[in-house]
């Protein structure tokens, strides 16, 4: 279970700095701290177990049919990004509590980044594809969030709305894929889907699941053409970018690709489309690294530049080559993120990030200049820092590889000219900054010069750390990093690793040949940096945000106009489209006229059948000619409900008689409210293509479904019929099983349909509350209604009938476990009840007598049941289980009693209430203002 309190006690963290954010920074960003602090101790107390190649896993049953578990793992890879994650982003949240001005929002901000942390922690942990992919999301969420930190500014919203789209695009993606791995392997378990991985390779839906999964990666990593979004990113602060860039966000979907990689890698496909898009990400971005001024910009660049490599790397699939992929998460995760909280530094003291206002810092800046020039030469890859490392390991693999058999020479020529352009802007960041002038305009020069020192020591203090970090990993790499990355490189590969020995020195060899001209070349063309500078201005630039933006404006403009194609307002339009895409889907699956007979035979046809057939057809022609007298047409309309429900007695169903019964007086007196809404005559003229049209479609859908029928009624089905009438006794200890099914197999989907109810009712009270209509005095032919508002025949009956009908619900709810009835049927008849006493009295006279909130009815009724589910928990059973027995009651003898009954009442009062809240709202609108007589 300590696996469990990872994420648990990055969760909690979430909510302490809201809560702690009252009693100062100081105090707010100490209290941060503790909860990833102690995930990060309960991550190193696996780390030994995992790095002798163990994997730590937990699974706890969560919604089994679906194949979702709570299921968490701790493998070398997860272990590499929990370090990471808990690390890195705990060296952020310290520097954070320096970099936000007095006037921010501590506790807001601090709590959007430990839910980022929490986000990425559950993707690295989850053993679970649908639990990766929820975690997955939340990243797209929390990363929207801290984006638009800065809402006033439209730079920031722009930029979280960018993220957001594109990210929330690959993730939809992403979804499909798992769905179909999913489909293909028979679980959604991680350990079951990377053993699978022949089975998955062989399925004839690996292109497709292979093209949703690395959309879904390459969008969260930017990888080309989904790069653009990253670099607008940068609006955030700093703090978010440093964490964003280092161990969270960009880095997932590296993780994604590396994680699958026993199931879908070591393919030809696999390996030419990610060193294709690895090797295009890597060049295009470090070109744009090298010529952008900002110096956030430089560094999103070079982050998309890295992430490249990355993906390079694991297309290239020789076990060397995931090592150093994996090396270089780890080298790029510490370097980039000191080389971030350098930049929020500079921007912090000097108030600009134009690198080329800036420069000669080091006179002024010494200790963020030692920190710049540390992870700055692990970037360009210089011995002896880290970088250096996994840069000669990236030319050995360039050299050796064969992925793109003729064309693979071409591979290390490029990787070549990639790692000169590192060197290059690498160099200018480190250069422009500390030692070379500013290159102002005559105005710039005009202004007072920047003046600039070093930070307070706990803003300086994290990134000083991983800069030194990147030196110690580059001097002592067998001791500080090779455990960790041969324990992550065993989970990527999903076998043995390779002997490798990380070092400096391996003799004089190709590699370091390719090392030491990358370094040459750097200086060369950053010395004729300008020269670059201008060729590059020979193209018009394209502004990829403005760019984004048009496209969203050109597919909003199109959907527009679909939409107004579609939705003309005219509802019969709406009814056609439907009822023709419906006829589309069934006509396909029946156009098979010989495979309709099944092997049963017809069932015989009684007189009691054809007279309820005829009964019904005639309802509803009647229905459709007498559509201008609608209270004609609704008495029609309940012809056919009430022959429905003698159908339902034919047929041995007597609850579903009752329902079918109950709610066909409901909706009859909500039709007839309505009627009051609508013209008391529909138009007279109707096209005589509009009534071919409709004729053609009632007719065509009317055979598909007798179609439908047949097929249906001439097979045999699997039903779990057999399992409900079985169990329904033993398991729910009732004979009525519809009841049963209702209150106990399926409380859940009874839940579901209350809580729909409910909010249905309050929404309706909601919108007509204080809603205030004109009624007309007469009709069209000038009759004027009558002065007796409520006749008196009609309310004698219906107080007479009113204990009665409440006495029936009563024995309806009690013997709705054995016998028919039930809750909603219960519900039903008190509504009834209930609403006949407004109809013979009006709302004023009997809103005196019976002062009840039917809106706090059915919330009461709603709460019931939810807190009869909750019990259950009390006593460790799942939500929503029912418990039954007999007992011996004085007086009365043995009688059952079972805790389905609260569940039914919470039902019978839901239904009650929200019936009520929409029936007497709607009846009640014109109530009040009704003309008088003298009012014409």
């Amino acid at each position: 279970m300590s696996l469990l309190w990872i994420p648990l006690l990055t969760i909690v963290g979430i909510v302490v700095p809201v809560m702690t954010s009252r009693y100062g920074r100081k105090t707010c960003v100490t209290a941060t701290l503790i909860a990833p602090l102690l995930a990060l101790g309960l991550v190193l107390l696996h780390a030994p177990t995992v790095i002798a190649g163990n994997v730590v896993s937990l699974q706890i049953p969560w919604l089994p049919l679906l194949g979702l578990d709570l299921a968490l793992r701790i493998d070398g890879l997860t272990l590499l990004f929990s370090l990471l994650i808990l690390g890195i982003g705990s060296l952020i949240l310290l520097y954070a509590g320096y970099y936000l001005s007095a006037e921010e929002d501590d506790g807001r901000f601090l709590s959007y980044m430990v839910l980022f942390m929490t986000a990425m922690l559950g993707i690295a942990m989850a053993d679970n594809l649908l639990l990766l992919w929820f975690f997955w999301e939340l990243t797209s969420i929390s990363s929207f969030l801290l984006i638009g930190f800065w809402g006033h500014r439209s730079d920031a919203r722009r930029g979280a709305r960018m993220a957001l789209t594109v990210t929330g695009a690959g993730g939809l993606a992403l979804l499909a894929g798992i769905l179909l791995i999913g489909q293909s392997v028979g679980s959604f378990a991680l350990g079951e889907v990377l053993a699978a991985g022949d089975v998955i390779r062989a399925s004839s839906h690996y292109p497709l699941i292979l093209t949703l999964v690395l959309f879904g990666a390459f969008t969260k990593s930017a990888q080309f053409p989904f790069h653009f979004w990253l670099p607008h990113a940068m609006a955030a602060p700093t703090p978010v970018s440093a964490f964003l860039h280092s161990a969270t966000m960009v880095k997932a979907g590296v993780f994604l690709m590396a994680r699958l990689n026993p199931a879908l890698g070591d393919t030809a496909l696999w390996a030419v489309v990610l060193s294709l898009v690895g090797l295009i990400t890597m060049l295009y971005a470090a070109w744009f690294a090298l010529l952008e001024r900002d110096l956030k910009g430089i560094l999103a660049f070079s982050t998309v530049s890295h992430l490249g490599l990355i993906t390079l790397l694991l297309g290239l699939g020789s076990p060397l080559a995931i090592v150093a992929a994996v090396f270089h998460i780890l080298n790029h995760a510490t370097f980039k993120a000191a080389l971030f909280m350098m930049v929020g530094i500079i921007d912090h003291e000097t108030g600009t990030r134009d690198i080329d206002r800036l420069g000669a810092l080091w006179a002024m800046m010494p200790l963020t200049g030692t920190m710049t020039i540390l992870a700055g030469a692990a970037m360009a890859g210089f011995p002896p820092f880290n970088g250096f490392l996994s840069k000669e390991m990236l030319f050995e693999q360039s050299l050796v590889n064969n992925v793109l058999g003729a064309l693979s020479a071409l591979i290390p020529m490029l990787v070549m000219v990639g790692a000169i352009l590192s060197v290059a802007y690498s160099l200018r960041l480190i250069y422009s900054l500390f030692f070379a002038e500013p290159k102002l305009t005559r105005e710039q020069k005009a202004q007072p010069p920047l003046k600039a020192h070093d930070p307070a020591r706990g803003m300086l203090a994290p990134g000083l750390f991983l800069a030194a970090m990147s030196l110690l990993i580059g001097l002592f790499p067998m001791t500080l990093a090779a455990p960790l990355v041969n324990a992550a490189s065993l989970a990527v590969q999903g076998d043995t690793t390779p002997l490798f020995s990380l070092a400096l020195w391996h003799g004089i060899n190709l590699p370091l040949l390719m090392s030491l001209a990358a370094v040459a070349g750097g200086v060369a063309v950053l010395y004729h940096h300008r020269r670059f500078a201008r060729i590059a201005a020979l193209f018009p630039a394209r502004d990829a945000g403005l760019l984004f933006e048009a496209a969203t404006l050109r597919l909003i403009k199109a959907t527009l106009w679909l939409t107004l194609r579609l939705e003309n307002g005219s509802l019969q339009r709406y009814q056609a489209l439907l009822i023709l895409c419906a006829l589309l889907m069934a006509g396909i699956g029946l156009s098979q006229l010989d495979a309709l007979t099944g092997e049963l035979g017809v069932q015989p046809i009684d007189g009691m059948v054809v007279l309820g057939a005829v009964l019904i057809i005639f309802g509803a022609i009647g229905s459709a000619l007498s559509h201008r007298w609608r209270l004609v047409s609704l008495l029609m309309l309940s012809v056919v409900g009430l022959s429905v429900s003698l159908t339902f007695v034919r047929f041995s169903a007597p609850d579903l008689a009752l329902t079918q019964l109950s709610v066909e007086v409901v909706s009859m007196i909500l039709m007839i409210l309505a009627l009051f809404f609508l013209p008391q005559r529909p138009p007279l003229l109707v096209s005589g293509r509009r009534i071919l049209r409709d004729l053609l479609l009632a007719v065509s859908l009317g055979l598909v479904v007798a179609m439908l029928n047949y097929a249906l009624l001439t097979r045999e089905t699997l039903t779990i019929a057999d399992f409900f009438l079985r169990e329904s006794v033993p398991g729910g200890g009732g004979t009525n099983v519809v009841n049963v099914i209702l209150v106990d197999f399926r409380g859940y989907d009874t839940l579901g349909e209350i809580t729909v109810l409910t909010l249905a009712g309050l929404a309706t009270f909601k919108l007509l509350n204080r809603m205030k209509l004109f009624m007309p005095a007469g009709n069209l032919e000038g009759i004027r209604w009558s002065r007796h508002r409520y006749p008196l025949i009609l309310a004698v009956i219906a107080q007479v009938l009113l204990p009665l009908a409440l006495l029936v619900s009563v024995y309806i709810f009690l013997r709705g476990h054995n016998q028919p009835g039930g809750g909603f049927i219960a519900g039903l008849i008190t509504a009834v009840a209930l609403v006949l006493q407004y109809m013979a009295r009006g709302h004023e006279w009997t809103r005196e007598r019976l002062p009840v909130s039917y809106s706090a009815v059915a919330v009461s009724g709603l709460a019931v049941a939810v807190a009869t589910g909750l019990a259950s928990w009390l006593f460790g059973y799942p939500f929503l289980t029912s418990a039954f027995g007999h007992f011996d009651v004085p007086l009365l003898g043995e009688i059952e009693l079972a805790s389905a009954m609260l569940f039914d009442l919470g039902v019978y009062l839901a239904v009650v209430g929200a019936t009520l809240m929409i029936l007497i709202n709607l009846g009640r609108v014109t109530t009040i203002h009704r003309p008088r007589m003298e009012e014409r």
